[in-house]
């Protein structure tokens, strides 16, 4: 976290306006890691009641950018997969990212979403690609 404090970077990441929309709260940012969560509601529901495997993707898309950008430059997402291991209709998920192998340009990243009960919801694993952009730049 060269040019940005966590206090900065939290600052940063609550301009997702698509996370906001979706009730996606940040939880905590730290070097190469992330957290972040989000209260299951009806909107977050498809039609069988249970949430949407989009809504779980967010969860863990907006944990997985804010890791993959914790050192202050742009990284983008260049390959990304999710599998969904147990269907929940409510209460609070919690999507924890951490940097698997960030040596140059290509990084990886892990991220589980955990329901209250620490049971393993969803596993999803990211790709990203370091720009040479600051997120400071982009303010």
């Amino acid at each position: 976290m060269d040019d940005y404090s966590r206090d900065e970077l939290g600052e940063f990441f609550k301009r997702d306006l698509f996370a906001a929309k979706n009730g996606i709260e940040i939880v905590k940012i730290g070097p190469g890691r992330a957290e972040a969560r989000m209260n299951v509601t009806g909107e977050h529901l498809n039609a069988v009641g249970t949430a949407h495997g989009g809504a779980l993707f967010s969860l863990a898309d907006f944990a997985f950018a804010m890791a993959a950008n914790s050192g202050g430059q742009v990284t983008v997402a260049i390959n990304v997969s999710i599998s969904y291991f147990k269907a929940v209709s409510s209460g609070i998920l919690t999507a924890s990212a951490r940097e698997v192998s960030g040596g140059g340009r290509i990084a990886s990243y892990t991220v589980e979403i955990r329901d209250e009960a620490d049971d393993l919801v969803a596993l999803f694993q990211g790709m990203a690609y370091r720009k040479r952009e600051m997120l400071k730049d982009l303010i």
